[in-house]
């Protein structure tokens, strides 16, 4: 389409944020904010300690019983009142959003409990009692593709959900023929984004109407809508969703929140009373959604003089335990640029979907973005290194040319508007780049390490909504009929004082809506930027939306303002015809400015603007024939270029296309392999730009996420599916004071298909930054296998190698490991106790006795002669939490030896072991001597095996301690203390 002239006055002015006054004096209005019915409960989760294992029994009687407590469900109670989510591919798989005969991950939702404050509900938690058993977990998708990986859902029949491969052109003839055939493989990790607030529901139920009424920070889009409706049975009218005024943001991530819509709403129905649930930090660090981990192989065609002629990928996406709408979303979305800014005519793409125990994935801030041009980046940088070419010099060779445009790519994208080849060149001519080259020179020369990295990237905005229906096929989607488009919707309306009010389906997560809206209706209608109240929130049973409604995909300049400047310009159009009735004059010579309309030719022949637009309300019979009512308008937008996928699995898999390329010079430090960005420029081409400010703190916004994927960021999992990286001490997020200065700079080329000219910007450097971090890296280094994040530690094993020996001689016995992951911990050791055997036998019985000498213990319980179970809090390190032990005792020898078995279980980790306790009587007492066997799995696996075999001998031996000042009684003091020396230099020593 045409875009719209703007008339210079609001729109590409940098005017004060609207928002700002309310959210900076502390007056925002988040979901917790929110006032809630005096009767409304509070909602706690039970989530899984386990990656993998099988649910055996779920006693909640002793929960129930808890003064309080309104009600408790399990996987079975929800199943009964629901149904299984929507799946985005076909496949005999169910997806829950509760366990129900398995656990999956470590954090999946296992018991819910509904109470009157939050802390009846969490001390109610600690009462439900699950019975395991631990299965073998899988976490790296390779591995989940063997023949005898373990299957996480049986009914599959294997861990590869979907599989689709594509051809474009001819790649194998590109192939046979290429003068140089490069490749690269790419494994890149799982990170996430980490919103200040949290995800929050507050959920109703009304038993009159079967229908729900769910608030919640949900950004959409809202085809998930759908997927919530039949996944609690009632029709789409009966599920009515609202958001609050403001959300503290949410980068992709509150797309997630729906599986606690519904287990929100179902509490709400089962408790008779409204539910309400903000989940917390470690909860959120656990079990949200995060981007996929992919395992990219990608080979190039490559002619003589660095010139790509086909590119063939090989992507495996892993998406965690379940395939959760929208996924496989975060594959499919780049499908139409899969050739980045280049012009490639031959491409092979082979996708396939694999699951593992982690948590499941969603939206992520540039998602698919940056897996995809990691391994195309990184691939460029090894063919101009292979061929001795100039990196640059490759780059620009095989950039689309600015007289292409609109370009179609080998995969079906439509590329809009762009002069790649300007907009680099102003880069390293604005940015400095011969003076950095000489920076990296002098550096060099001084034998420090200094690199240079760029990255060059398409950046896709406004989805096309059938671009997921490509992982279909040709055939499957023709029976399910197309998909497409990307509607959005806006209204305008005029009150009785001629006071102008916006609407749009778009929930703003701090991109400064109302600001932009505002500027740009104001313009169109010749007001100033006061005059135009914007209302963001939404509620679904009031407000005009769409299934494609939202605010993700970057698409809030380009399609919802959009559509809110045609709104304004229909209700334009129509005041033009009443004010030339008025004022004797032809529609067409009416110009808008200040508040008045007037006739171009004569500016004194004039109107005021308030006049004009309440007509419709107070003297509808004034209106010329034919003009309308001027009270309200609202626009359904959606662009013709966004078609369904052809049969030829073409797809233009979003309306927009942004460019961006950056300039990075880093140091890194030789001792500490510390990486130190010493210079960063980043160019961007996002159309007409609205707002300069704020997009320029989207791309500061989005360049300090990037900063945590290259160096800090990765979800880690232990072998046995435990979830190592559950706290912000050990998922390191960049603060403001390790995030530099970018230099921004901007390219204008208006897209053609939008209403404004603007393109999305909210992604981009999400998608460049990180690879081009990395490439700066392997300059300085030499190094190819590259790998995120590019942490002190990992770095340094490319400068050094292998870790060094220690100087002083250490036990070299290698750190034992189970089948599933668990580390395995054995050791022995002996105590003097100024007791006789029968005294200490007898305590060793007693659960009053065991609960005062057990470290940490709240309480020991006496099920039986020979079965105990206790519940304590440990701390290891810098890992704390509750556990539940079940402690077992036979092959007793009164009062001679007898041994222990069990298991403990918790947030943290897991363990399971035996051990032999044996008493022989001594001139001053009774020697206790003990060895153990233990399996240890979760998180406490994960700290330094020092570190813990450590902790395990002081546990120990802080029982024994225990154990001998209540055998000791009122013994002298100096014999007291003599014995805790003894003791202290024994579990000093390794066993």
């Amino acid at each position: 389409m045409k875009s719209l002239e703007t008339a210079g006055g609001l729109i590409g002015r940098t005017v004060e944020r609207v928002e700002d006054a309310g959210l900076l004096t502390g007056r925002g209005r988040y979901i917790d904010d929110l006032p809630v019915r005096r009767d409304t409960a509070h909602l706690a989760i039970l989530r899984s300690p386990h990656g993998h294992a099988q649910i055996r029994a779920i006693n909640t009687s002793a929960a129930s019983a808890l003064p309080g407590v309104s009600a408790v469900l399990t996987g079975d109670d929800v199943a009964r009142l629901t149904r299984s989510m929507t799946v985005g591919v076909k496949a005999n798989v169910e997806c829950w959003p509760i366990a129900r005969d398995r656990v999956r991950y470590v954090g999946e939702p296992v018991a819910l409990v509904v109470a009157e404050n939050r802390y009846v509900a969490e001390d109610a938690l600690d009462l439900i009692e699950v019975e395991y058993e631990t299965l073998v977990a899988i976490v790296d998708p390779e591995r989940a593709l063997a023949t005898d990986a373990p299957v996480l859902h049986p009914s599959l029949g294997t861990n590869l959900i979907n599989e689709r491969s594509f051809r474009y052109g001819d790649p194998e003839a590109a192939l046979a023929t290429a003068d140089h055939r490069i490749s690269i493989r790419i494994a890149y990790p799982r990170n996430s984004c980490t919103p200040i607030e949290t995800y929050g529901v507050i959920a109703e139920y009304d038993p009159g109407e079967d229908a729900y009424d769910v608030t919640a920070n949900f950004q959409g889009p809202f085809s998930i809508h759908a997927v919530i409706s039949r996944a609690l049975n009632v029709p789409g009218n009966r599920m009515r969703l609202r958001t609050p005024p403001d959300s503290g943001g949410s980068f992709g991530i509150k797309q997630g929140v729906f599986p606690y819509v519904i287990l929100a709403a179902v509490a709400a129905r089962v408790a008779g009373r409204p539910v309400k649930w903000i989940e917390d930090r470690l909860e959120h660090l656990t079990a949200s959604v995060s981007a996929t981990n992919r395992v990219t192989t990608l080979e190039a065609a490559v002619a003589a003089d660095g010139r790509i002629t086909a590119l063939c990928w090989d992507q495996l996406e892993d998406c965690g335990a379940h395939l959760r709408a929208p996924e496989p979303a975060t594959l499919y979305r780049m499908h139409g640029n899969m050739t980045g800014a280049y012009a490639i005519e031959n491409v092979a793409i082979r996708n396939r979907v694999v699951l593992t125990n982690k948590t499941p994935t969603g939206l992520n801030r540039g998602f698919g973005g940056p897996q995809v041009y990691f391994a195309l980046e990184r691939l460029v940088h090894k063919i101009a290194d292979e061929l001795g070419l100039d990196r640059l010099q490759v780059i620009r060779r095989n950039l689309v040319p600015a007289d292409a445009f609109p370009y179609r790519t080998a995969t079906g994208g439509l590329l809009d508007s762009g002069d790649y080849q300007t907009a680099i060149d102003r880069a390293c001519a604005e940015g400095g780049l011969e003076a950095l080259r000489l920076r990296r020179d002098q550096a060099r020369a001084e034998g420090r390490l200094y690199g240079i990295g760029y990255a060059t990237v398409v950046e896709p905005s406004v989805s096309n909504m059938g671009y997921i229906t490509t992982v279909l096929t040709p055939e499957e989607r023709a029976k399910a009929g197309p998909k497409n488009g990307a509607q959005s919707v806006a209204t305008v309306a005029i009150d009785p004082l001629g006071s102008v009010t916006v609407k749009v389906a778009s929930v703003p997560q701090g991109q400064g809506h109302r600001t932009v809206l505002a500027q740009v209706v104001a313009e169109r209608l010749g007001l100033p930027l006061e005059a135009v109240r914007v209302n963001t929130e939404l509620d679904t049973a009031r407000d005009a939306w769409s299934i494609a409604s939202g605010n993700y995909a970057s698409r809030f300049a380009a399609a919802v303002a959009g559509a809110a400047a045609l709104a304004a310009d229909r209700i334009r159009d129509r005041l033009a015809a009443i004010a030339a009735s008025q004022l004797n004059v032809k529609a067409d010579r009416i110009d808008f400015k200040a508040g008045k309309l007037f006739d171009r030719a004569n500016p004194d022949n004039a109107i005021s603007f308030g006049r004009v637009a309440a007509a419709s309300h107070w003297a509808p019979g004034t209106l010329p024939d034919g003009t309308g009512q001027t009270i309200r308008e609202t626009v359904f937008w959606t662009p013709e270029q966004l078609e369904a996928p052809t049969a030829a699995d073409g797809i233009n898999s979003s309306l927009c296309h942004g460019f961006i390329f950056d300039i990075c010079g880093v140091e890194i430090d030789r001792a500490t392999g510390q990486v130190r960005i010493d210079r960063y420029v980043t160019m961007h081409d996002c159309g007409r730009i609205l707002h300069p400010g704020m997009v320029d703190g989207q791309v500061r916004g989005g360049f300090a996420q990037a900063i945590g994927a290259a160096l800090y960021e990765e979800y880690a999992y232990g072998g046995d599916g435990s979830f190592l990286t559950g706290t912000l001490a050990d998922y390191l997020i960049p603060t403001v004071m390790e995030t530099p200065e970018p230099l921004i700079l901007h390219h204008e080329t208006p897209s053609p298909f939008t209403p404004l000219g603007a393109k999305g910007v909210g992604e981009g450097n999400c998608m460049s930054t990180p690879v081009c971090i990395a490439n700066a890296v392997a300059d300085a280094l030499g190094v190819e296998d590259i790998r995120l994040p590019l942490s002190p530690s990992r770095v340094s094993e490319w400068l050094y190698g292998e870790e060094r020996p220690p100087s002083r001689p250490q036990d070299s016995t290698p750190v034992a490991t189970g089948a599933s992951g668990e580390r395995l911990l054995t050791g022995s050791g002996s105590a003097d106790v100024v007791a006789t055997r029968e005294s200490v036998w007898t305590m060793l019985l007693d659960p009053n006795t065991l609960k005062a000498i057990i470290p940490g213990a709240h309480e020991v319980r006496k099920v039986s002669d020979t079965h105990f179970r206790a519940e304590v809090t440990l701390g290891i390190g810098p890992v704390k939490g509750r556990y539940r032990a079940d402690i077992r005792l036979s092959d007793m020898v009164a009062p001679e030896a007898v041994t222990l078995s069990g298991g403990t279980e918790g947030a943290l980790g897991s363990g399971r072991g035996t051990g032999r306790v044996t008493l022989t009587e001594t001139a001053n007492g009774t020697r206790i001597d003990y060895r153990y066997e233990a399996a240890i799995g979760g998180k406490v696996a994960s700290v330094g095996g020092r570190l813990l075999d450590g902790a395990a001998r002081v546990v120990i031996g802080q029982f024994f301690q225990a154990l001998a000042r209540h055998a000791g009684g009122g013994g002298p003091p100096s014999a007291a203390a003599g014995f805790t020396q003894r003791l202290l230099s024994l579990f000093r020593r390794r066993r």
